[in-house]
């Protein structure tokens, strides 16, 4: 029988000191753990941003529905000021999906936020999230995100609920379920994203905030694979394009097939994207192979552009 180790819980301020110094700019570097726990992929886009008189500690958006997203956070036992900051912050910013992260809640403010989850339509969402920091005997510590309070996502049915999705709209949502698995089983940890919205398009999380991968129908009759670079500052989104563009031939050797460059000069955002011929209203067979294809792509997307997009040293990013 193989010897065991001892588990042990941490004080995270043995971790993280300083919540706004030390484990806000730690939770914003490493998004993906919190997305894994509650199964959405979060871009952050802002950090310490101003409500009135107030600062909140991270917004950021679902990459998947483009739902606001806010998380305050709290190294300690949940409070009735923190709650009231919460959904002072939630207003503030029209949230959709509003996460609390605390070391410990209290069972007045758990069952708050399952109050405010009965009540709210599914565009608001309530999650509580208690912080634990674990190791094994001498080992190195490690988060844990356990969900104590969330929505019950399949069961909000209101009076402000959406319409429900046409029949497009359907095939969509069923074509990136199916796409969704298979991805995770061709590459497992990939993404985090649990849910998918009945819209013609999916994406998640590249990295780093301000780039994401994603799949979507075009309105030419084409199916477009994509990194998707939107930063929340025109000037920075086109460095970062410039920077892959002088590595394009390199870059397509490696992928295999020729990209579209497509710096959007007019626009915000840029993306850099391999297309295909496809439509949703395609018979089965060719469906599956557009899945096929898609997978396997964004696969090889996220192994050539990945490492590059975490180097990327950009001289006019906002980012501390």
């Amino acid at each position: 029988m193989k010897q065991l180790g001892t588990l042990k819980r941490l004080n995270p301020r043995e971790v993280w000191e300083n919540e706004p110094k030390d484990f806000t700019r730690w939770l914003r570097q490493n998004m993906d753990k919190l997305s894994e726990a509650i199964g959405l992929e979060i871009d952050i886009t802002e950090q310490e941003g101003p409500i009135g008189s107030f600062i909140v500690d991270l917004v950021g958006k679902d990459l998947n529905s483009d739902r606001i997203v806010i998380i305050e956070n709290q190294l300690e036992e949940t409070n009735h000021d923190h709650l009231g900051k919460l959904l002072t912050y939630a207003a503030g910013k029209e949230a959709d999906i509003v996460i609390w992260i605390s070391t410990r809640f209290r069972e007045e403010h758990q069952q708050a936020l399952e109050w405010l989850n009965e009540l709210s339509n599914e565009q608001t969402s309530f999650f509580g999230i208690e912080l634990e920091v674990l190791q094994i005997d001498n080992s190195q510590p490690a988060p844990n995100f356990k969900v104590v309070a969330q929505p019950n996502w399949w069961q909000k049915i209101t009076s402000k609920a959406p319409p429900p999705p046409s029949e497009k709209q359907k095939k969509y949502q069923q074509f990136f379920i199916k796409l969704l698995e298979e991805l995770k089983s061709k590459s497992p940890g990939i993404t985090h994203a649990s849910r998918v919205s009945p819209g013609n398009w999916f994406a998640f999380a590249a990295g780093r905030s301000g780039f994401s991968y994603s799949f979507s129908f075009a309105q030419d009759d084409r199916f477009r694979v994509e990194l998707y670079i939107d930063t929340g500052d025109k000037n920075r989104n086109k460095e970062a394009f410039d920077i892959f563009m002088k590595e394009k031939n390199e870059l397509e050797k490696e992928l295999g097939t020729t990209l579209s460059w497509e710096r959007l000069d007019e626009k915000r955002a840029c993306r850099i994207a391999v297309y295909r011929e496809g439509r949703i209203e395609s018979d089965a067979s060719s469906l599956d192979a557009l899945r096929v294809w898609a997978t396997d792509m964004i696969i090889k997307f996220n192994q050539i552009f990945s490492p590059r997009i975490a180097k990327l040293n950009l001289v006019k990013s906002k980012e501390t």
